[in-house]
């Protein structure tokens, strides 16, 4: 017995439980990730947060942007496209990513790899400073030495750098900030070479930790609904310009809605409830989409393997993501493919779900009337018999 020929009381149980694994593994994936109060393992996502007040030991973090505005009593290891530090470490940072902004205080050392390095007025780093990046701008306290290879140094006139400045690359500004010695190291240079790769890396990694999220949430789709998923993939292929323009009525008319619902004090808890699933529904539309065209591309060439086209789709998706302008112009174009196939079938379901219950209300109807016309035979004779 397949799933789809379940009864429903058991497929809606099934579901409840396959769409709550999925939020609990996919969370940091979908929504910010804040880290909890002493919490050590690992943190990916979206975003990484550790909130103002909040206090944690270590943070290690891989993701698109990491924030802390709270403190973290030990070390951070970040690698992200953006990461900030607005409040206390009382450890190291080390960062990778595309910009690195200390606005807060770092007890031990910096280490940073980036396209920009930046030291705001009133940061202050209480260890050595190492960074390789494209420019770096000073304006806050280094307690200890300096050594960094970037094409642009630029010391603010509220810099202080306590100990010695070992720079390769063009050094600009307020130089009296130094009070140890400046040295010009040509080998610490390495600034143009390093900056131009640390984004792109850090947004590959970020696209490969999605694809893997994608290829789970796409594997659960196709082995519990194989054939609703069947149904969206031949809804593209059949019909791509009307299911395109459902996806973008979903994706304009579903937030109004929700912001209407909002406006009532009561509707507030439906409001956010709705926003969670619209973006469950969102990500569940990138993934058919993707799946869908896939499966379009691969059968004109005659191969029938949907297993096959999840892979294709949502690798192809990944590399496209990868290309500026055009590879996001034709990925929102897929989504949208995806999101109004997935609006169109579960209406239809829904249709299938109420003619049923329809029918069956009808049949049951019918049959106690047959049964009461059997009951009155046998109270007795007709009016005719008399």
């Amino acid at each position: 017995m397949s799933f789809e020929q379940l009864p429903s009381r058991s497929r809606t149980g099934t579901i409840t439980v396959v769409v709550l694994a999925l939020l609990l593994c996919v969370m940091p994936a979908t929504a910010a990730t804040t880290a909890t109060a002493a919490q050590m393992g690992p943190q990916a996502g979206a975003t990484v947060v550790v909130e103002e007040g909040e206090t944690v030991d270590d943070l290690e973090a891989f993701a698109g942007t990491v924030i802390v505005e709270g403190t973290v009593t030990g070390d951070v290891n970040a690698v992200a496209g953006d990461v900030r530090i607005d409040g206390e470490v009382g450890g190291d940072v080390e960062a990778a990513g595309g910009s690195v902004t200390i606005g807060g205080d770092v007890d031990g050392n910096v280490e940073a790899a980036t396209g920009s390095l930046e030291i705001l007025d009133g940061a202050t780093v209480g260890g050595t400073l190492s960074a390789g990046a494209g420019t770096v701008v000073i304006d806050g306290t280094v307690s200890n030495n300096v050594a960094i290879g970037a094409e642009t140094i630029q010391l603010g006139e509220a810099a202080t750098l306590e100990g010695d400045l070992r720079y390769g690359g063009s050094l600009e500004g307020n130089t009296d900030a130094v009070a140890g010695e400046i040295e010009r190291d040509s080998t610490l240079a390495v600034g143009e070479e390093i900056a131009p790769t640390i984004q792109p890396l850090a947004s590959w990694l970020f696209s490969l930790y999605a694809l893997v999220l994608n290829l789970l949430l796409g594997a659960a789709l196709l082995a519990l609904f194989p054939r609703f998923s069947a149904g969206v993939a031949d809804r593209v292929a059949s019909d791509p310009v009307r299911t395109g323009l459902l996806g973008v009525g979903v994706l304009i008319g579903v937030p109004i809605l929700l912001i209407a619902t909002m406006i009532t004090v009561i509707g507030i808890p439906l409001a956010v409830i709705g926003l969670f699933a619209f973006l469950l529904v969102l990500w569940v539309g990138i993934v058919y989409g993707r799946f869908a065209v896939a499966a379009w591309l691969l059968s004109v060439g005659g191969v029938e393997n949907r297993w096959l086209a999840l892979v294709v789709g949502l690798v192809g998706g990944a590399l496209l993501a990868q290309v500026p302008w055009i590879g996001g112009l034709f990925n929102l174009l897929i989504f949208l493919l995806g999101l109004g196939a997935l609006a169109w079938g579960l209406y239809g379901h829904r249709r299938t779900v109420r003619e049923r219950r329809r029918r069956a209300g009808l049949d049951d109807h019918d049959h106690d009337y047959d049964h009461e016309g059997d009951g009155g035979g046998e109270r007795g004779p007709g009016p005719e018999s008399g």
